[in-house]
C-alpha cells in the first residue's frame, strides 16, 4: 500500500541551458532523494502529467526519467494506482575494523595513472588553431559515403561478427602495401596491427612492453599523449633532449632503455626531422642494448619540399622497431584508424593483446578504408593535400608577419600540419591560450611537451584545418589576445 508523499516537489528544477538532457536531470534528482532517504519507502511521485506542467516539461521527457528509475528498481508502478518509491534494503555497513570509506582511493593505482594524465581539451566550437586536425572540406565524403554504403549491402557475415581483433585481412594487406612503397617500411600484412587510432597504439605498445619501473627514452619537447601512456604503464622517463643541434643521442645520463620513443619525420612539438646518421646512431642503440624503438610517423606524409624521407623503420637490420601510424591525420579526426607495425618477434604477442584489450575499429570501417586505398582514392587525397597545406603555410605564415610581428616570430617548415610560434618577449603560453579562448580561437602553448626542462614559451598553431577566412579571421582573433595580455601587464597610473 503507498503513502501520500510530503515531500514538497515543487522544489524540484531542471536546468535548461545545462548539457545534461532535462530526463536525466530529473532521474537523478529522484534517484538521489530515495537514496538519502528523503523520499521514503511507499512514497507516492507525481504523476507524469502534473509533474510536466510543473517543471514546464514535455509529458514524455517526466515518463523518461520514470521509466529509468522503474528499470532500475528505484520506483514501483501498476496501472491505476500509480508509481511509488520501492522498499530497498539497508545500505550493508562495513565490515569491523574496514577504514572509512572516504579514505579509500575508488580506484587502483594504474587506474590513477591513467585518469591524471594530461589530455588537453579541445573546443569544437572554437576557431580550431590546434595541431594534428586535419582539413575535412576537400575530403571526397562521397566517395567515402558511396563505399561505405556499398559494404553496408553486402552483409558480409565476416564484418557482422567477433571477427579478426588484429585488423580485417584486406586493410593489413592494403596497409602494408602502402607504407612499404611511400614510407620505405619493412612490412607483411601478418605484421600489422589495426588500432582505433595512434594514442591507442601507444596505450597497447607501452602495456605490453613495459613493466613498472622500466627506463624509457622519451623526447624532450616531446608529444603529451606518448608521455601520458608510458607513464601509464608505469615507466620511468628518461629525457632524449632534442634541440637544435638535433638529439642528443650520446648523452651519458640516460640508462640502457628498455623502450625508446621518437618522431623522426616530424619532431613533436619542433619540426625538426632526423638526420640519417641520427637515425643509423639510434638503430645502433636499440641493438646493443636490446631495447623496443616506437617511430611516430604522425606526419610522415606531410612534406612539403622533396620528398618524404622514408621511415627508420626500413633500415632496422634488428628488428626492434615499431612503427606506428594513423589515418586521423590524412583523412579525418574522427575516423579513429590507426595501426602498428611489429617486429616479427612482436606479432603473436601483439594479435593477442589488441583482442584483450578491445581496441579494435568497427570491421565495415575497415573494408570501407580499404577500398578507399586500393581504389587509388587515398594517393589522390593525399597529393592534394600537401599541395593545399604547402599553400596555406605560406599564406598563414605570411599573414602571421603582417599583424603578428611584435608578439611572436613564426618560421616556415619543411613538413607537418603546424608551425611553431615563438615569443619575441617574457610571456606565459598557457595564460595567452585562456585569452585566446575567449576570444573564439583554440590553442595550444609549446609549454605542455615539456616535462623536465625548463619550459619554452609559445603557441604551436596548427593552420591545416582552416581556410583562407578562417585564417585571417584566427590571425585577428590573435593579435587581439596579445593586445589584451599586453594591457593586463602594463601598471596601472600611480601604480609606480
Amino acid at each position: 500500500m503507498s503513502n501520500r508523499s510530503h515531500f514538497p516537489f515543487d522544489i524540484l528544477t531542471v536546468d535548461r541551458s545545462a548539457r545534461l538532457p532535462a530526463h536525466r536531470q530529473l532521474y537523478d534528482t529522484l534517484r538521489s532523494l530515495i537514496l538519502s532517504g528523503r523520499l521514503r519507502a511507499g512514497s507516492t511521485l507525481p504523476a507524469t502529467r502534473g509533474l510536466a506542467q510543473q517543471l514546464k516539461l514535455g509529458r514524455n521527457t517526466v515518463s523518461a526519467a520514470y521509466e529509468r528509475l522503474l528499470t532500475e528498481g528505484y520506483v514501483e508502478a501498476r496501472p491505476g494506482r500509480g508509481t511509488w518509491v520501492a522498499n530497498l534494503p539497508d545500505r550493508p555497513a562495513p565490515p569491523p575494523g574496514a577504514p572509512p570509506a572516504q579514505n579509500r582511493s575508488p580506484i587502483s593505482r594504474r587506474g590513477e595513472a591513467l585518469a591524471t594524465r594530461l589530455q588537453p581539451l579541445r573546443n569544437p566550437d572554437k576557431i580550431n588553431f590546434q595541431p594534428g586536425f586535419p582539413e575535412v572540406s576537400n575530403f571526397p565524403f562521397a566517395t567515402w559515403a558511396r563505399l561505405l554504403a556499398r559494404n553496408a549491402r553486402r552483409r558480409s557475415g565476416d564484418l557482422l561478427g567477433y571477427y579478426h581483433f588484429s585488423g580485417h585481412p584486406r586493410l593489413r594487406a592494403a596497409i602494408a602495401d602502402y607504407v612499404t612503397i611511400s614510407r620505405g617500411v619493412s612490412c607483411s600484412p601478418e605484421r600489422v596491427v589495426v588500432v582505433t587510432g595512434a594514442q591507442a597504439g601507444l596505450d597497447l605498445a607501452a602495456r605490453l612492453l613495459l613493466d613498472e619501473g622500466d627506463p624509457v627514452w622519451m623526447e624532450e619537447p616531446g608529444y603529451w599523449g606518448a608521455r601520458s601512456a608510458l607513464e601509464a604503464a608505469g615507466a620511468r622517463l628518461h629525457p632524449l633532449s632534442v634541440g637544435a643541434e638535433g638529439w642528443a643521442l650520446d648523452d651519458a645520463a640516460l640508462p640502457a632503455p628498455r623502450l625508446i620513443y621518437v618522431t623522426p619525420a616530424c619532431q613533436w612539438p619542433l619540426g625538426a626531422t632526423m638526420r640519417m646518421e641520427e637515425r643509423l646512431h639510434l638503430l645502433s642503440h636499440a641493438e646493443r642494448h636490446g631495447a623496443w624503438i616506437i617511430e611516430d610517423d604522425y606526419d610522415g606524409e606531410y612534406r612539403f619540399r622533396g620528398q618524404p624521407m622514408p621511415a627508420m623503420q626500413g633500415l632496422d637490420r634488428a628488428d626492434r622497431v615499431i612503427y606506428l601510424g594513423t589515418f586521423s591525420k590524412t583523412l579525418f579526426s574522427s575516423l579513429r584508424i590507426g595501426f602498428l607495425v611489429v617486429p616479427d618477434a612482436l606479432v603473436e604477442p601483439f594479435n593477442r593483446a589488441v583482442g584483450v584489450t578491445g581496441q579494435f575499429t568497427p570491421l565495415i570501417l575497415q573494408v570501407t578504408l580499404a577500398d578507399f586505398i586500393e581504389e587509388g582514392h587515398f594517393a589522390t587525397h593525399l597529393k592534394r593535400m600537401r599541395r593545399v597545406y604547402g599553400e596555406r603555410q605560406k599564406e598563414f605564415i605570411t599573414l602571421c608577419r603582417q599583424h603578428l610581428n611584435p608578439w611572436i616570430v613564426v618560421s616556415d617548415s619543411d613538413s607537418g600540419m603546424q608551425v611553431i610560434a615563438r615569443f619575441t618577449a617574457k610571456m606565459d603560453d598557457v595564460r595567452i591560450a585562456e585569452i585566446g579562448h575567449a576570444h573564439g580561437i583554440d590553442l595550444q602553448p609549446i609549454s605542455i611537451n615539456y616535462h623536465h626542462k625548463t619550459p619554452e614559451q609559445g603557441l604551436l598553431l596548427g593552420y591545416a584545418a582552416l581556410n583562407e577566412r578562417d585564417i585571417q579571421t584566427a590571425v585577428m582573433a590573435l593579435k587581439a589576445s596579445f593586445t589584451e595580455a599586453g594591457k593586463r601587464r602594463a601598471p596601472k597610473l600611480g601604480s609606480i
